[in-house]
C-alpha cells in the first residue's frame, strides 16, 4: 500500500520552524486588484464559467464570515465547500483519499477529523507570522484532504480567509498554484516565504498607486 502522506505531512509540519519560514508582512493591505476574485471568476485552474460562479459565491461567503471573525472549523469549511461544489451537503471524507495520480495517499483514522480541527485552530496563533499561518493552513487543507472533491479550491479560500481576518488581500494568487508535496519541508517553507512576498508586493503596489 502507498505510504500515508498525511502522516508524513503531520510529522514534517511539526518540524518546520514556521516562525522563521516567512518574515513579517504588512497588514492591512487593500490590493488595487482583487487577485482572488479574479482567480475564482476563472474557475480556479479549470477556466470554467460555471465553476467560477460557484467559487465566487463561496468567496463572498468566506469574506462575510471573516467580517464576523468566525473561527476556522471543519463545519465552517463544509459550509464553503457546499458552495464550491454546488451541493446541499458535503460530508467529511469516509475513507482514504488519493491525489497526484495515486502517488499520495491521505489516510483516515478515528483521529483525522480532530487532528484537522486542531490544525485549523493553529491558523489563529499570533505567535506565528501571518504568511506562515496562511501557507500552513493551505497545506493542511491540501493534505488532510477533508472532503471527497474540491480540496485545492478550498485550500486557496482558506489561505485567503486567514489573510482576510488581518485585512490583507492579494492582487495575484496564481503563483500559489504550484504543486506541493506532503514530504517536502523545504517546499512548505518556500510557500510561506512566497505568501510573504505576495503580501509585500501587493502592499507596495497599493501604496505606489496612491502617489
Amino acid at each position: 500500500m502507498t505510504a500515508d502522506s498525511l502522516a508524513t505531512w503531520c510529522r514534517i509540519r511539526n518540524e518546520i520552524d514556521w516562525t522563521s519560514a516567512a518574515g513579517e508582512a504588512p497588514a492591512p493591505v487593500a490590493a488595487t486588484v482583487d487577485g482572488l476574485a479574479t482567480w475564482c471568476a476563472a474557475g480556479g485552474r479549470s477556466a470554467s464559467p460555471g465553476r467560477g460562479r460557484l467559487l465566487l459565491s463561496a468567496l463572498a461567503r468566506s469574506r462575510a464570515d471573516a467580517s464576523l471573525e468566525r473561527p476556522l472549523t471543519c463545519e465552517l469549511l463544509a459550509e464553503w465547500q457546499r458552495l464550491v461544489l454546488g451541493l446541499p451537503e458535503v460530508p467529511f471524507r469516509a475513507g482514504d483519499a488519493f491525489a497526484k495520480g495515486g502517488r499520495e495517499r491521505y489516510g483516515l483514522t478515528p483521529h483525522t477529523r480532530r487532528n484537522f480541527q486542531d490544525c485549523l485552530r493553529e491558523a489563529a496563533d499570533p505567535r506565528v507570522p501571518l504568511a506562515s499561518r496562511a501557507a500552513r493552513v493551505y497545506l493542511d487543507v491540501a493534505f488532510f484532504h477533508p472532503f471527497p472533491d474540491g480540496n485545492a479550491r478550498l485550500a486557496m479560500l482558506t489561505l485567503a480567509y486567514v489573510l482576510e481576518l488581518e485585512g490583507v488581500r492579494l492582487d495575484q494568487v496564481g503563483p500559489l498554484q504550484t504543486t506541493r508535496y506532503a514530504d517536502d519541508p523545504a517546499g512548505a517553507a518556500d510557500l510561506a516565504a512566497l505568501v510573504c512576498v505576495l503580501i509585500r508586493s501587493a502592499h507596495r503596489r497599493t501604496t505606489g498607486a496612491r502617489h
